[in-house]
């Protein structure tokens, strides 16, 4: 039988919520506000205590020196231990509660679905989705049927992103409907305002070097104009938006040292090699889907013709446009594998406690060594994919800001009469856009544009959330990294997070609210997969995972 997803889930029937519970300051430990979505996963020290009874004692009463494979305690085999090891995972995240997910109301009470995402379907000449093509969508996306998605109109060549994701299943870590997230800032809200002001300064700022974000007219324009909104929840210092904190994660260790996290400068140790992060980045000023023409191309789903234009020179990212290009063309963990072999590279004094810290004669590798972390890494990305997967189709189905510029431009030239905050229409990022190129439209980093899945929450981030937090579980959060001045290896995984989520900003294809509930969802995930991972090895009397969270409380698995 397939899968029938509730109706009141693609129909909006759950509570109606604005985002007045989220942060309207720049997020430390003491502002708890969205632990309301990161549920107890009864990841503590004593939360796998059960488990942690029946593994280790087959352990320790399986020792003996005439132990052959298949022997067991009083006469079972190990084939029933390890059955009861699955099952005992399986009710430990069967047990965690079922979220509400709460929803913006944008999509019944908009009209024309201007507030959801629609890319690849067709259009009308404003970029309004076709209505009985975007029902067909929610019909498919309610049955989970092949035959329905089929049925789905195309406005071009461009194919939707594996909706049917969001009904699969993972055997390892919490299952993909049980990860919560708040809802999402609604398409009329000063929250929604401050978001599109950030991108379009991000846009504007694109090749402004890191370097000189203190001192370059636009940046400081940036800041000063990003203050005053009244919404707008990235990192302040004294109360306003600075240079310094331009563009910024929130996470403990965003705001230290430079923008960009030691893990994207740093040589990666690479088998007998060294790999230098260095990269074949675009040239300045290459801005794409900047007239109407293009912008609606791209929302039909038709290819663009041209593609990003390279220097000929490799060299380190150095801008919000090195950044972005980035995170276009890498591979899922590939940040994260590089930080692996970066910090497994660092030696001992970086590595985080594990059963093999003091002991005489083991070093850890298949269990609490380098194939454990290199493994857990490379899952966590896929696991963190479904949850995010879940909740851009399922529930929040949220608007990219490239639509969101071709809203803007057409209630600017009197199109559309579009319900968008005042904040946002009085802002200086509109009136620089509009001097460099004549229209509102939101200039993009990439010649597609967004991908075709929907914007909330971030692939990127989710990823990033999930592969730094399995990361901070097995190293050591306070190893100062050599060669910098007292950056700790924490704070610069956290860093690297925020930077992977927020480069998709600086491209033009999320928002920030994407990134930061991202980050937060992939951290769920990886807590809940390295709870399974104790179901697999028999030091689990000696050791947990513990870690920092990405709002700087702590986590013990």
């Amino acid at each position: 039988m397939p899968y029938s997803h509730p109706r009141a889930l693609l129909h909006a029937e759950t509570p109606s919520t604005d985002t007045t519970h989220r942060d309207t300051v720049a997020h430390t430990p003491e502002s708890p506000s969205r632990r309301l979505f990161v549920r107890n996963l009864g990841l503590t020290a004593c939360a796998g205590a059960s488990l942690v009874a029946s593994a280790s004692a087959f352990a320790r009463d399986a020792r003996g020196p005439n132990r052959t494979p298949s022997d067991g305690v009083d006469g079972q085999d190990r084939s029933a231990e390890a059955y009861a090891r699955r099952v005992d995972a399986a009710q430990q995240q069967r047990a965690l509660p079922t979220p509400n997910w709460p929803r913006n109301d944008d999509e019944t009470t908009l009209e024309s679905y201007i507030g959801n995402f629609s890319k690849t379907l067709p259009h009308n000449d404003v970029g309004e989705v076709d209505g009985a093509a975007y029902e067909q969508l929610l019909r498919a996306l309610e049955t989970g049927e092949a035959a329905d998605f089929d049925a789905i109109p195309a406005g071009g060549q461009g194919k939707l992103a594996n909706p049917r994701a969001a009904f699969s299943f993972a055997l390892a870590g919490a299952d993909s409907h049980k990860i919560d997230l708040p809802a999402v800032h609604a398409f009329s809200s000063a929250r929604q305002a401050a978001e599109a002001a950030e991108v379009y300064w991000m846009a504007l700022c694109r090749d402004v070097p890191f370097s000189n974000y203190n001192n370059d007219p636009l940046t400081q324009a940036a800041a000063s104009d990003l203050s005053n909104f009244s919404d707008y929840t990235a990192p302040r210092e004294g109360g306003s938006i600075t240079p310094n904190t331009l563009f910024r994660g929130q996470t403990p260790g965003d705001l230290d040292g430079p923008l960009l996290s030691a893990f994207l400068t740093l040589d990666i140790p690479y088998a007998n090699s060294t790999l230098p992060q260095v990269f074949t980045n675009p040239v300045p000023g290459d801005n794409h889907m900047t007239d109407i023409t293009s912008w609606l191309a791209v929302q039909r789903g038709q290819f663009p013709a041209i593609s990003n234009t390279l220097q000929f020179n490799a060299a380190p990212i150095a801008t919000a446009r090195d950044l972005a290009a980035y995170v276009h063309t890498d591979f899922s963990y590939q940040a994260y594998l590089n930080a692996a072999l970066i910090c497994l590279g660092f030696g001992a004094d970086a590595r985080g406690a594990s059963p093999y810290s003091n002991a005489l004669r083991e070093a850890g590798f298949v269990t609490f060594g380098p194939a454990a972390v290199l493994d857990l890494v490379a899952r966590a990305a896929r696991v963190a994919l479904r949850p995010a997967w879940v909740h851009k189709w399922l529930v929040h189905r949220k608007l990219r800001p490239e639509v969101y510029g071709g809203r803007i431009d057409h209630a600017a030239r009197g199109v559309r009469n579009y319900p968008l905050h005042a904040e946002l229409l009085n802002s200086q990022a509109l009136a620089q856009t509009f001097s460099q190129q004549g229209n509102y439209l939101l200039s993009q980093a990439y010649p597609e544009g967004s991908p075709t899945h929907p914007s909330y929450p971030a692939g990127h981030a989710t990823i990033a959330g999930a592969c730094v937090t399995v990361l901070k579980a097995f190293f050591n959060e306070e190893y100062v990294i050599p060669g910098t001045a007292g950056l700790t290896l924490g704070g610069e995984l956290n860093k690297l997070a925020s930077n992977i989520a927020l480069g998709r900003n600086m491209a033009g294809v999320h928002w920030r609210a994407d990134g930061d509930d991202g980050l937060l969802a992939g951290e769920q995930i990886a807590l809940s997969l390295l709870q399974d991972e104790l179901h697999t090895v028999t030091e689990t009397g000696e050791v947990g995972f513990s870690l920092t969270r990405f709002e700087g409380d702590l986590a013990t698995v």
